[in-house]
Parts: C-alpha cells; sequence; structure tokens
C-alpha cells in the first residue's frame, strides 16, 4: 500500500467525524456530461429557468437526459459512491457534502447527503408550485409532470422566479455547513472548489483537510494531505487494504 493510503486510512480511523466533499469530478468520469456538451451548447442560466421549462417541456428533458439521467439511471453510481456508501455504512465517515445534482450517491445507499445545489430528488411544479420528492419521476423517458396540474417539473433550487428557490439553496447550505463545523477531518474528493468559500467558512482549525485529486486545484495549498491518484484506488487501500 502508498505510504499516502496508509495515512489516509490512519486519518479515518483516528477521526470521529469525517465529513467527505464531493464534486463534478466524481461523475464525469463515469459517463456525466458538461451541460455545455449538449447539443447547441444552450445556456444553463437559460435553460434552468421556469419559462424556458414551461415553453420547451421535451428539449429541456432531452438536455437533462443527455447531460445527466443517462449516467444516472443508465450507468448508474461509480465505484466512488459506492465505497463512500460503505465507509458510510461502517461509521467512518458522517456524511457526504455534494455539489451534483445526480442523486448518484443517494442510489449508491448513502443515506446522510447535503446537495447544497439541489438535486433531481427536490422538484417543483413550475405551474402549481407544488413540489415532488422523488428522483424516479425523471426515469420514465419523458418530461415528468405535475400531479396535481400537470405542468413540467423541474429541479426546485433552479426555479429562479420563485422565492422558493433561494429557501432551499439557503436551507441546503446551512444544512453542509452546520455538517462540516463538527468534522475533525474533511476529505475533498472531484472538486476544483466551486462555492467551497461557503461550506468551508466554518471548517474548525484543528480539523485535517485531504484532497484526493489527480489534478492540482485550489485547495493545494490548505490540505494536510494531497493524494494525485484515482479516488477508487485511493479508498479501496481505506477499505480493503
Amino acid at each position: 500500500m502508498k505510504n499516502e493510503y496508509i495515512i489516509l486510512k490512519e486519518y479515518i480511523e483516528q477521526s470521529k467525524s469525517t465529513v467527505a466533499v464531493t464534486g463534478a469530478g466524481i461523475s464525469y468520469l463515469y459517463g456525466m456530461r458538461r451541460l455545455k456538451q449538449t447539443q447547441g451548447r444552450i445556456n444553463a442560466g437559460r435553460i434552468f429557468s421556469a419559462s424556458y421549462v414551461r415553453k420547451n417541456p421535451e428539449k429541456f428533458y432531452e438536455i437533462m437526459r443527455y447531460s445527466f439521467l443517462d449516467a444516472t439511471f443508465i450507468k448508474g453510481p461509480s465505484e466512488v459512491h459506492k465505497q463512500l456508501a460503505e465507509l458510510e455504512r461502517n461509521d467512518k465517515i458522517r456524511g457526504i457534502v455534494t455539489q451534483n445534482l445526480d442523486c448518484l450517491h443517494t442510489i449508491a445507499g448513502s443515506k446522510n447527503v447535503i446537495e447544497f445545489q439541489g438535486s433531481f430528488q427536490d422538484n417543483v411544479c413550475t405551474g402549481c408550485e407544488n413540489r415532488t420528492f422523488d428522483y424516479k419521476v425523471w426515469d420514465q423517458g419523458h418530461m415528468p409532470l405535475c400531479e396535481k396540474c400537470e405542468a413540467p417539473l423541474m429541479p426546485t433550487t433552479f426555479f429562479k422566479e420563485s422565492k422558493l428557490s433561494e429557501e432551499i439553496s439557503h436551507k441546503n447550505m446551512k444544512q453542509a455547513i452546520d455538517l462540516i463545523s463538527i468534522a475533525d477531518l474533511v476529505i475533498i474528493i472531484g472538486t476544483t472548489g466551486f462555492r467551497s468559500n461557503e461550506y468551508l467558512s466554518r471548517f474548525k482549525d484543528e480539523a485535517r483537510l485531504i484532497q484526493i485529486n489527480p489534478s492540482e486545484t485550489q485547495f493545494d495549498g490548505l490540505a494536510d494531505l494531497n493524494i494525485r491518484a484515482n479516488a477508487s484506488e485511493a479508498l479501496d487501500a481505506v477499505i480493503n487494504g
């Protein structure tokens, strides 16, 4: 086992409260696409609006399917998602803070998942604003519709025309900050630091920070340990090494 993997395992064993922070990197490696790769390179700020979804429901669904849903429902969770779920089951990590929308942590079996950008698990009707808490509504081969008024649904945090979006975003970020504030070990995987100034604002001075990422990021100078490796290899060493 590599020395840095031994250190990682020791840190996890010593920790009483470990939190994993994950980003798009753990999903893009396993089939997820960036929105800018969609046909026509449609601006994300434009398509994530209730007016666009109401006028172009099937187009919106196709963009979501191409960018996210095929990877979520056809390819499924990566080895990293499964390993993090196993670590949680074994009481090695307290929870996960993720910027990802794809619900792959939940599908893999993780229970305490804070999706600070929201996800396909929390949806709102673009007509009557009725909420639907079920990612499976996106696995029907067509745009999901509201059970009450049959208007199209969209992830709640992206419904910017409603105050609900801001309220949910604030609530999600508060949950992320509260979870990180009690951690004595934070493991950052597959993110270059999206909104990190918010979710690390309550990071304890005495807590350790570990980054697992093959590439350089803004966390390089902050981390107590930088592991330049594939996360699945590092986590496998922790679980089975």
